[in-house]
């Protein structure tokens, strides 16, 4: 009767869905920053997006939805292509770029919230929930514009599914064919950004870019194929999702965010042990059994090395048998 109620609940319903739709982009989005080596974009964006959330409420004054997504598209694929750019034109590393794109525009979102917190505009009340999610707040006019974000930005991936692959792993190769390497690039980000802007919502600037990582992390343990590791990726992100959001509706008080980062983290952990080939128990598995193997070549290569002191051996035990001692019994006549 519990569960009848808890599915009948509107606001569970909408985040749950929420959920979902965060963890069916970010998995398989967050796959191609991990393989490119760019974890913390994710991290460089959602911070980036807080200008754009700002930029988004003193242009129109309310906090809607669809405004506050594209401010923070804006700022984040702008935060992006910057940090694309620093890489490419200085001799800054990627984690130098990303780090300088972060703290920058985090600190003028900053800056940008203390001001409208300062004025009279009572619409601006709650605008810092976004750093950390409000998931209890989502609509289903949120959840449509959500669900319009993510077919779009699947779609695009799956309209440049070979180019996206080959700009992954061989950048230079997919040069040399005539690719727009760069402009691919540049996408791949820009649709991290949109995977950013659908979860700020539900878990906030400051916890998505574990979303981004989380289940891209878990999947690589699993899958060799990047088509499986995908899929795979997609869901443990709307497993954690899910699973996140009821646990925070069973346990009043316990913030929905924190949660499915949570969850997806105890995925992680639980992939790095269990996952086979990878994990860190069939590695210990693995290294007894090549240590038992190791034993018996060592006993082979002796015998086969030194046969005639393993015959001598042999003969020396059989014509002296080692003399078994009996126990002396006490003679009864003595008692």
């Amino acid at each position: 009767m519990q569960w009848l109620e808890l599915l009948s609940d509107y606001t569970f319903q909408n985040v749950v869905i929420g959920a979902s739709l965060l963890g069916l982009i970010s998995g398989p989005l967050g796959c191609f920053a991990v393989l490119r080596r760019q974890s913390l974009l994710g991290d460089a964006i959602s911070h980036a997006a807080l200008p754009g959330i700002c930029l988004s409420f003193i242009i129109t004054g309310s906090r809607d939805i669809g405004g506050i997504m594209i401010g923070s598209l804006a700022t984040g694929s702008l935060a992006a292509l910057i940090m694309l750019l620093l890489t490419r034109k200085s001799r800054l590393k990627t984690d130098a770029g990303l780090g300088v794109c972060l703290s920058l525009f985090f600190a003028v979102g900053i800056v940008l919230l203390t001001y409208i917190q300062g004025t009279s505009n009572a619409a601006q009340g709650g605008l810092e929930a976004f750093l950390f999610g409000q998931a209890a707040a989502t609509l289903r006019s949120d959840l449509w514009v959500m669900g319009g974000v993510t077919l779009v930005t699947l779609s695009l991936l799956a309209a440049f599914w070979k180019q996206a692959k080959l700009v992954t792993f061989d950048a230079e190769y997919a040069r040399t064919l005539g690719m727009p390497a760069t402009a691919i690039e540049a996408t791949l980000t820009a649709m991290v950004a949109l995977a950013v802007v659908v979860g700020l919502q539900m878990v906030g600037v400051i916890l998505m870019a574990a979303m981004i990582v989380a289940p891209a992390a878990a999947a690589r343990q699993w899958s060799r194929h990047l088509g499986t590791m995908l899929a795979i990726a997609a869901g443990v992100g709307i497993v954690s999702g899910v699973s996140g959001a009821t646990i925070s509706t069973l346990s009043r008080g316990l913030a929905t965010g924190p949660l499915i980062v949570l969850t997806a983290t105890a995925i992680v952990l639980l992939s790095l042990a269990l996952a086979p080939g990878r994990g860190l128990l069939w590695g210990i598995m693995k290294h007894y059994l090549q240590k038992a193997e190791l034993q018996k070549r060592q006993l082979l290569y002796t015998l086969y090395k030194h046969p005639a002191r393993i015959t001598a051996f042999i003969a020396e035990r059989t014509a002296h048998p080692c003399p078994v001692k009996t126990p002396r019994l006490p003679d009864p006549l003595t008692r």
